[in-house]
């Protein structure tokens, strides 16, 4: 059910939720979250539905704040949203228009669960410093997407710059299939050390900068960050060893290629991750991502000061046309671009 409630205020809707409660039950006791969706008018449906899917895994109360043209006189549309339309959750969409626009934290506020945590998610361009945002100072967790912005590397450095506890993004979430592949490959003889990574992906993705940092911090070894050309994504990882390199590889699709010395060559679903499937990820916790933090302050860092990184064509196996080092490989002992074409398919997946 879907109830219109054009040119009104925060009052007219907050009378018109308590009808609803009295008429249909308390459908507010099983929320466990607020989850506040801060974007603009015209992808706002498509993320709208992907916090209903994920509402089914966390149920939750669901606040879309819809920025209009700033023009004009200040205005609110709200519309509420229950029943098949709203998933497991109850939508409320507050459309901003005029002055008002700039102005969202005190539309919310009356809205808010009480006692239940705050998650706030920007799809689009988030603001510089999400946590001293009025809507981010609210939030327990905060929720970015760097490739969904018109300069996914410039938006990454912002993040490492201003990180606070509570902040993530969701080109972290898109690789963390790949880590955990990646990871079990470690898990079969031979042990030995891993002495050069190569990440292989397109020049904008974030998903692929913050995988060379991940190898880099975790294994401490060189890494050589290989861009291809925008939109590219994630394409391939290679781990070199003394007794054979370990590679995954997914030039395209949603198959990739699983190498490891002494094992047969494994084809492995590894699709790219929907921003329904990333946010629900991102949901399960709601207590700092400490291994993220550490990857985007310290490991992007190392990558940039001591890692090597390359531009060139990419082969169709995924794998860089010339793997020539030319730089000079991180001295620590081993113990694009292009906006994406649309928010549900960044580059960086």
């Amino acid at each position: 059910m879907i109830i219109d409630l054009p040119d009104t205020d925060t009052g007219a809707l907050a009378r018109k939720l308590v009808d609803l409660r009295e008429s249909g039950g308390a459908v507010a006791l099983g929320r466990v979250l607020t989850l506040i969706i801060v974007t603009d008018d015209g992808p706002a449906e498509e993320q709208i539905r992907a916090a209903n899917d994920v509402s089914r895994e966390h149920p939750c109360r669901i606040i879309a704040v819809v920025r209009g043209n700033r023009r004009g006189t200040s205005r609110l549309d709200a519309q509420v949203r229950v029943g098949g339309d709203a998933g497991a959750s109850e939508v409320l969409v507050l459309r901003l228009w005029g002055p008002l626009v700039d102005h969202g934290d005190s539309v919310i506020v009356p809205f808010l669960l009480p006692d239940a945590p705050v998650v706030a998610w920007w799809p689009g361009t988030p603001p510089d410093r999400p946590s001293e945002d009025p809507i981010g100072r609210m939030a327990q967790r905060r929720i970015t997407d760097a490739a969904a912005t018109s300069n996914p590397m410039k938006a990454l450095e912002r993040s490492a710059r201003w990180h606070v506890p509570g902040d993530t993004d969701l080109a972290w979430s898109r690789i963390t299939l790949w880590r955990g592949l990646l990871a079990a490959a470690f898990d079969q003889p031979p042990h030995d050390p891993v002495t050069l990574g190569t990440v292989t992906g397109g020049s904008d993705s974030p998903s692929a900068e913050l995988m060379a940092a991940w190898i880099g911090l975790t294994l401490r070894c060189p890494v050589t960050r290989s861009r291809t050309q925008p939109g590219s994504g994630l394409i391939s990882v290679v781990l070199e060893r003394e007794s054979g390199p370990v590679e995954l590889v997914r030039p395209e699709g949603s198959v990739a290629t699983l190498t490891q010395p002494g094992q047969p060559e494994r084809r492995v679903s590894l699709p790219p991750r929907s921003d329904r499937d990333c946010l629900a990820e991102e949901l399960r916790r709601l207590d700092p991502d400490e291994i993220y933090a550490e990857v985007l302050t310290e490991g992007l860092k190392l990558l940039h000061d001591k890692g090597a990184t390359k531009q060139g064509r990419t082969s169709t196996s995924g794998k860089p046309a010339k793997r020539t080092v030319t730089d000079s490989p991180s001295p620590v002992a081993n113990d694009e671009p292009a906006p994406p074409p649309s928010p549900t398919a960044p580059a960086g997946s």
